[in-house]
């Protein structure tokens, strides 16, 4: 079974279809759904997402193309298929190193991701029972060099690998977590001291 192709091999004309891809509405729900439910045919997306069967087997045909989906062989027979999502990590390059086409998809998805995003927030506070409950929301400024910010980065993500589980592998009470992380630097002359916490 093939995995995605690693991004540092993929080309402009590639990222440009993955970023449309995942700033098509349907297709994120499909792999919303993929990575709650571990697998699908186009038959259960249909019902599950309110679309006929033929529009969610044409986009998971195309997921399958871009390596974001593959096929269950041993659960596929004639016309059914049953798909699972593949692991799937990607860094977008600097902006100024993209072509216009490239460029304008990824401000696309830029845009979904926010507003996405936006709601995840405010669910966060909303949802807020204390440090000890599910929805936790942290807020931090601080100084850092560049090397700082990148060797935080690399942390954040082994941070990552130590608590989170895979759908198969995650134990009884584990819930599927939502988790952003986003840092800039701070506007010159803007206050920095931001408290940590809700």
């Amino acid at each position: 079974m093939s995995g995605p192709t690693p991004e540092s091999e993929l080309t402009s004309l590639e990222r440009t279809a993955l970023y449309k891809s995942l700033g098509n509405p349907l297709r994120r729900r499909i792999l919303d759904y993929l990575g709650k439910h571990a697998e699908a045919n186009s038959t259960v997306l249909a019902r599950e997402l309110g679309e006929s069967s033929g529009t969610t087997s044409y986009h998971l045909r195309k997921l399958a193309e871009q390596r974001l989906i593959e096929e269950i062989p041993e659960k596929s027979g004639g016309r059914e298929r049953w798909w699972r999502a593949l692991p799937f990590t990607h860094t977008t390059p600097d902006p100024k190193t993209m072509a216009p086409d490239e460029h304008a998809a990824a401000e696309q998805l830029a845009r979904l991701k926010i507003e996405v995003d936006t709601g995840l927030f405010r669910r966060a506070h909303e949802e807020y029972r204390g440090p000890e409950g599910w929805a936790q929301v942290q807020r931090a400024g601080t100084w850092m060099t560049k090397d700082d910010l990148h060797a935080f980065v690399r942390a954040y993500d082994e941070l990552l690998d130590r608590f989170g589980h895979a759908p198969e592998d995650a134990p009884d009470g584990a819930r599927h977590m939502n988790l952003r992380f986003y840092a800039a630097p701070a506007p010159v002359g803007e206050w920095t001291g931001e408290p940590t916490g809700p």
